[in-house]
């Protein structure tokens, strides 16, 4: 491993397989300072326990300096969701939402998404035919329920995928920033304007209705919520597809275990999201004073990035941590976060992937990686963990 890959989250080598680098701080250096792809040096937390601390421990901020406000509409409007701010603002908000995102109303989505699975699984090309399953089925599963879900019209699902992509692609896509988000930005101002006017039985006309007294979400709220409902609600479960697969075709007796014994599936799916993490790093925090942790001191007003990825490899939480285990019992990865940013929709996201793969493997069992797992590529950025492609073919190779 070179000496940039053990300081740089940005080099190549690293996103290509961070654990052999995560496995290393974790025992050299479990909070360290690090150079991220912008050039910012930020303090890394790579251990279990230290990453649940800081992800609970108040004195890590979202918002930082209490003087810190987003200054442009498009920064306002992306800024005030749930996972960009503290108490008291976002007990409020989580309150609010929670309140239009029930359980009810998720559980009632698994007719739809088990219809849509089949849908796009009747599509897949015939046997021998090599074809993508992340653009035949990990993307346009997801997408389509977020956005069903919300309201947005089906035509519109491929621009929202251009947008997402830059707009958690990182430094790769830093030109490309500005336009997408305005582009997306203006998109929800129009589509809130037009459920204003015509309320509908879904997830948006819910958030523009939802109060509680007389407290109800502002407009940059809405805009905020909206952006990361569509963002999250559908980047993560491509990801979870996508890795999930990945894993288990790379090791073809987990994709034939998993066929032949499908009561694994609920825990197969925790492994996934402990053993190949989608979201790779929880999203940025502020020390507000100076914060012991992992045997450092982390000054006050400095960046911290937590490691979900590292901490559910840590082998002080996890036996055997490298080991992909189907069913793997007491789980209790960070793979959603920790405290109160919790995810809201893990139980979509579970919901999603267990339909899905139930799906898939009882329909194609045949299926397997039409390229060497080695030569699968993930996307550059060091929020998301994802695959490019898994090229896969569904005949015998």
């Amino acid at each position: 491993m070179s000496q940039s890959v053990r300081d740089n989250l940005a080099d190549r080598e690293f996103h290509a397989n961070p654990h052999p680098a995560y496995a290393l701080w974790r025992r050299e250096g479990p909070v360290r300072e690090v150079r991220i792809a912008s050039g910012a040096i930020v303090w890394l937390v790579t251990r279990y326990d230290d990453a649940r601390q800081a992800l609970t421990d108040p004195r890590f901020s979202k918002t930082g300096r209490d003087d810190g406000h987003p200054s442009s509409e498009i920064e306002r409007a992306l800024s005030r969701h749930m996972l960009a701010v503290d108490p008291p603002d976002h007990t409020r908000l989580r309150r609010l939402v929670s309140a239009a995102f029930t359980a009810r109303r998720i559980e009632a989505l698994r007719p739809r998404i088990t219809e849509i699975t089949e849908s796009l699984l009747d599509a897949f090309p015939g046997p021998g035919q090599d074809f993508d399953l992340i653009d035949a089925f990990a993307f346009p599963l997801p997408i389509q329920v977020i956005c069903e879900l919300l309201g947005i019209p089906a035509e519109d699902q491929d621009a929202f995928r251009r947008w997402s992509n830059i707009i958690v692609g990182g430094v790769a896509y830093q030109a490309d920033f500005p336009a997408a988000a305005q582009a997306m930005v203006a998109y929800i101002r129009a589509l809130l304007a037009a459920r204003r006017a015509q309320p509908g039985d879904d997830l948006l006309s819910g958030l523009i209705e939802v109060r509680d007294s007389e407290d109800r979400l502002s407009e940059d709220e809405l805009m905020s919520m909206v952006f990361l409902l569509l963002i999250a609600g559908h980047e993560t479960t491509v990801n979870l597809i996508g890795n999930g697969a990945s894993l288990l075709l790379g090791e073809r007796e987990r994709w034939e275990q998993l066929c032949a014994q499908p009561e694994l599936l609920p825990t197969a799916i925790e492994e996934f999201l402990r053993f190949e993490s989608p979201v790779e790093v929880a999203t940025f925090r502020i020390t507000k004073s100076a914060v012991e942790l992992g045997g450092r001191t982390i000054p006050a007003y400095a960046p911290v990035v937590i490691s979900l990825l590292s901490a559910n490899r840590d082998d002080s939480r996890f036996a055997d941590p490298d080991e992909l285990r189907l069913d793997r019992p007491n789980n209790p990865h960070l793979a959603f976060g920790h405290g109160i940013h919790y995810c809201l929709g893990a139980p979509l996201a579970r919901l999603e992937a267990q339909i899905a793969f139930g799906a898939l493997t009882r329909r194609f069992p045949s299926l397997r990686l039409a390229v060497p797992a080695s030569e699968l590529q993930w996307r550059p950025g060091l929020l998301l963990r994802g695959l490019f492609t898994l090229p896969v073919t569904t005949g015998p190779g």
